[in-house]
């Protein structure tokens, strides 16, 4: 009953806030001022914030991709079906042996936290674009033994997770960031079944799960995982109290057990990467909505130990948000800017770094990242796989697309990319959750 008088709650702040300001919404939609081209790069255009009672509400509906329909890729490439019939495939991880893990995941249920009507509006909304599905909570297992480009074998690797994320293999251990803790089991190379019981190694934040999802990556000597946790709401609304440990990546160190933040006022960093040249850790963070379709710009930025990136005070460095009270003009002060936009609201989540990738030269030099695409930007964002090009370890030019056609030509999400990793041939693997399936790009001349 509780949970019922909360919905109805809920309707009825749909209706009180709608009025006027839907009607506004309906009839004179907020949109964006400026060219997508303008919130990207190092120096991106930031105009004044255009806050609005309601979200702006633009989704892309999800049909899934009609037989023998696949994404479109950029000249001098290739694309094919690595893997199809999976369950909403979030996150991929490569094994040594050339086995692909494809993280099956979804929100996890609720834990009667109500997280607030314009949350709630917002999931139902997202329910629309895909993310309505229950949580398949397991790893399956990719192989293909022949070399084909398509992976004959398929089977669930690893149960008994609860909305599991990223994956990273240290020496003989497969660690796995579910919504709510890091766990453990052990690895066999070859096996293709793992029947052990997850070990919990630390709890990571969890509950109202407004940022569900927790990635983890390993330091390049194996001694450290970093691993992220998304904030409890837009701009603190919930409260400062729900956002404990939140908007953040935290270390754990393997040997002795210590848990700390690494860095903070990160909004909701999906993708991790260590960049080949520096070592230094980099991150795809996605920034807050509610104040125009031209802000706030998603990025990739090396993460300084101890930063602070601004969140929810603050965005881009200084730019103070009025919305969140009470006011840290301490924090704002330091905090950092980040080094690369990605232009807002595509919700980019994973990345990977292009050294060693067996694809034409123009693209072995630089950033893959996958843009989930927008629900509340107008004209719409994202829905795409870019490359970022570097140079000395640092981004040096303008994204280009890699993967489109995500979008039909209503507007409707055949796909929606997640991930990005390499397969054991050099290849480029997407994940795409409303497609149900991972992808395989490869140069032109090299498609199977």
């Amino acid at each position: 009953m509780r949970t019922l008088a909360k919905l109805g709650l809920a309707a009825l702040a749909v209706v009180l806030l709608g009025g006027a300001a839907f009607v506004r919404f309906a009839v004179y939609p907020e949109s964006a001022s400026l060219p997508l081209a303008d919130g990207q790069g190092a120096s991106p255009t930031l105009p004044a914030p255009n806050a609005t009672p309601l979200p702006t509400v633009n989704i892309a509906p999800a049909t899934g991709w009609a037989k023998g329909a696949k994404p479109a890729p950029a000249a001098g490439l290739s694309v094919a079906a690595f893997a199809e019939g999976l369950d909403h495939p979030r996150w991929l991880y490569t094994l040594p042996n050339g086995d692909v893990l494809v993280a099956e995941s979804n929100t996890p249920p609720s834990d009667g936290t109500f997280p607030g009507v314009k949350a709630w509006i917002a999931g139902k909304i997202m329910d629309r674009a895909g993310a309505g599905v229950k949580s398949p909570d397991r790893i399956v297992l990719l192989r293909d033994g022949d070399g084909d480009g398509v992976a004959e074998v398929k089977t669930v690797y690893l149960k008994g997770l609860t909305s599991p994320f990223g994956m990273a293999l240290v020496g003989s251990d497969l660690y796995v960031a579910n919504a709510d803790a890091l766990v453990r089991v052990p690895y066999e190379a070859g096996g293709t079944e793992n029947g052990a019981t997850p070990e919990k190694i630390v709890d990571l934040p969890a509950g109202i799960n407004h940022h569900w999802t927790k990635n983890v990556v390993a330091s390049p000597d194996g001694a450290k995982l970093f691993i992220t946790v998304g904030s409890n709401s837009n701009v603190a609304e919930n409260g400062l109290e729900a956002e404990k440990g939140r908007a953040a990546i935290w270390e754990y160190t393997i040997a002795t057990k210590a848990f700390r933040e690494y860095a903070t006022g990160l909004r909701n960093p999906n993708g991790l990467g260590i960049e080949p040249e520096t070592g230094a850790l980099w991150a795809a963070v996605n920034e807050r909505d509610e104040i125009g379709s031209d802000l706030v710009p998603d990025y990739v930025t090396a993460v300084k130990e101890g930063g602070f990136y601004g969140w929810p005070y603050s965005y881009y460095g200084p730019h103070v948000d009025e919305r969140v009270t009470p006011q840290r003009p301490d924090l704002v002060a330091k905090a950092i800017v980040p080094d690369y936009a990605l232009g807002p609201h595509t919700a980019s989540l994973g990345i990977a770094f292009s050294r060693g990738a067996n694809l034409p030269p123009a693209w072995t030099s630089g950033l893959f990242v996958a843009q989930h695409g927008s629900w509340n930007r107008r004209p719409k964002s994202g829905y795409k796989v870019i490359y970022v090009p570097f140079a000395d370890g640092r981004p040096a030019g303008t994204p280009v697309d890699v993967l489109a056609g995500f979008l039909d030509a209503d507007e409707k999400a055949q796909g929606r990319p997640v991930d990005v990793a390499f397969d054991k041939t050099g290849a480029l693997l997407v994940s795409d959750d409303v497609g149900n399936a991972v992808w395989r790009v490869t140069g032109a001349a090299a498609s199977q």
